[in-house]
């Protein structure tokens, strides 16, 4: 991630009161997601909708809008009323929508006969036409079949502080998957209420162990020949000395010269990738302690967006360490701290992690350097 706007979160830490965003998405243009670096997961695209740009499944459908679409084209298009659809969104019925950008309908409209439609396909005026007039009349006409959309993805409703970033990391997909599937567009905006379908993950892979044929890839031993004597038993010597004692004080491990030690006693399960994630993540459970990287004051003890807790210390020389996925923090904004001091406690999240960064000047950099 590449933004000078961190000059203001690390310069000004000490004035830092509002929730600190340890995605950094709010600093940087297209932003930084963590869910392509913990999960790597793949997913299906988005089915194609048909003629009306509604895409069905068994317990919802949605609609997708066109380039130049409003709110009210779309309900126009799809039979509904503008102001129905609006409220269900929660969105003005004249708003103008990004093209691909989704819609949940509040009730089922009527679907294709057999498959989906799509643009390509001949759409038979007379049967809609004729289904219509039964509408116009009160007549009853036979139900539809359902029609499915391949797999039905789970759909998400957006709560308050909730981000796509978030939201995609709480699921296992990426963020770009995420936005392609909801059409949210570049600058992944999310609004309070939205329903979002989260994207249909895709099985990897069994990799199968190939298997060799008994007698293959060895050699038959050669039987014993009565030609040849067998071969004489080796002499056993009469005495056995025993090896002589190691010196310990040879072998003692120096002291490390890391410049940092690992804020937990676990294992690096995800490393740093300047592109997707600017920390790393390290194996902790629950309740496990974490302790301050090296020496240097603490700057900050806040939580971020999601409400996570963070605690970020000032190691001099511009570099600065942020903790994150704790819980029970026990030092205080200003407070001095020694490397392998406890700052606080790792908290249980689907990781079973913590978060760690490093930052130098304005940057989060690689933290493994430091580490070793």
């Amino acid at each position: 991630m590449r933004s000078t706007a961190l000059v203001g979160l690390l310069v000004g830490l000490t004035a830092c009161d509002s929730p600190f965003d340890m995605d950094m998405r709010r600093f940087a243009p297209g932003g930084l997601s963590t869910t392509e670096a913990a999960q790597g997961a793949t997913t299906t695209a988005r089915p194609k909708a048909d003629a009306r740009g509604v895409i069905s499944y068994p317990s919802y459908q949605v609609a997708v809008a066109k380039r130049g679409d409003t709110v009210a084209q779309v309900a126009s298009r799809i039979g509904m009323a503008p102001a129905e659809l609006g409220r269900y969104n929660g969105i003005a019925v004249d708003a103008r929508l990004r093209e691909g950008e989704v819609l949940a309908l509040p009730r089922r409209v009527a679907e294709p006969a057999t498959g989906v439609i799509t643009p390509s396909d001949d759409i038979d005026i007379t049967t809609l036409a004729g289904d219509a007039i039964d509408r116009a009349d009160g007549t009853s006409a036979k139900p539809a079949a359902t029609v499915t959309s391949g797999e039905q993805p789970t759909r998400h409703q957006v709560k308050r502080g909730e981000t796509a970033y978030s939201i995609a990391r709480n699921y296992g997909v990426s963020v770009r998957a995420l936005a392609d599937w909801n059409g949210l567009g570049s600058s992944l905006t999310v609004r309070e209420g939205q329903f979002l379908m989260i994207p249909v993950k895709v099985d990897a892979p069994v990799q199968t162990a190939s298997v060799t044929q008994p007698g293959q890839g060895s050699a038959a031993p050669i039987p014993p020949s009565s030609a040849k004597p067998l071969p004489k038993d080796e002499a056993v010597p009469e005495k056995v000395t025993a090896p002589a004692s190691p010196k310990l004080e040879e072998t003692r491990t120096p002291a490390s010269t890391a410049r940092m030690s690992l804020p937990v006693a676990g294992k690096v399960t995800s490393l740093f990738d300047a592109e997707k994630a600017g920390y790393i993540l390290v194996s902790a459970k629950p309740g496990d302690p974490v302790k301050a990287a090296a020496n240097g004051t603490v700057r900050l003890v806040s939580k971020d967006v999601e409400g996570e807790e963070i605690v970020v210390i000032d190691h001099g020389n511009g570099t600065q360490s942020a903790y994150s996925f704790v819980q029970g923090i026990k030092v205080k904004k200003g407070q001095s701290v020694k490397r392998g001091q406890q700052i606080a406690s790792a908290s249980k999240n689907q990781y079973n992690a913590i978060q760690f960064l490093v930052f130098k000047g304005t940057e989060p950099v690689d933290p493994m350097p430091y580490l070793q």
